[in-house]
């Protein structure tokens, strides 16, 4: 069974790309979903963000993400110590998660920050989804209701795009008129058949 990571800039469209993978009815495990998830409902993960970043980080039993964004935003140490906390929770529940796949030709990791983590290295290939800055800038102004500036804040929180593409073996481009259906049945046809 072959192990895919999915990623790509911040509004790349790395998501649609991944819920058409999952039409496909390949499984697909979206790993700021799961973090979220582990951050609410595993206990040693609370108990580690609690210790860390003290009662306010939870609000009602629910994780205060905007609190917790706004501590480890422009944080370099605390946005490590968040990962050092989420990182290796996500990648035991993944591991779990793939050895329950056991039947699949190929699986997909969505994850945002594949690189910057450090987890490519545990993928037998590495799907990059990529479109220019200005319309990824904008998609993101759009939605998620922000300014420009919010969103080129989070762009410098991630690796640069040609960086990306460059260690990515698969590229598929969502720049506008692109057909993003037929790039992914290329790939759904390649990854089936690199199992027979």
């Amino acid at each position: 069974m072959l192990k895919i990571g999915l990623t790509g800039g911040i509004g790349s469209g790395k998501s649609t790309v991944a819920q058409i993978f999952k039409h496909l009815k390949v499984p697909l495990y979206v790993a700021d979903d799961k973090a979220r998830m582990l951050m609410n409902k595993n206990d040693a993960v609370r108990n580690m963000i609690i210790s860390e970043f003290g009662q306010k980080a939870y609000t009602n039993g629910i994780l205060n993400s905007a609190y917790i964004a706004s501590v480890v935003f422009d944080n370099p140490e605390k946005l490590e110590k968040l990962n050092r906390i989420v990182h290796p929770a996500v990648r035991e529940d993944f591991l779990f998660w793939v050895s329950e796949q056991r039947e699949r030709p190929y699986l997909i990791q969505e994850a945002a920050i594949l690189f910057e983590s450090g987890y490519h290295k545990h993928f037998d290939y590495i799907i990059f989804v990529n479109a220019g800055k200005e319309l990824r800038i904008n998609r993101v102004m759009e939605r998620d209701k922000v300014s420009r500036e919010e969103v080129e804040k989070r762009m410098k929180h991630q690796w640069p795009e040609a960086e990306k593409k460059k260690r990515s073996e698969f590229i598929i481009n969502n720049n506008k008129g692109d057909l993003i259906l037929s790039q992914v049945l290329a790939l759904h046809n390649k990854f089936i058949s690199l199992q027979h």
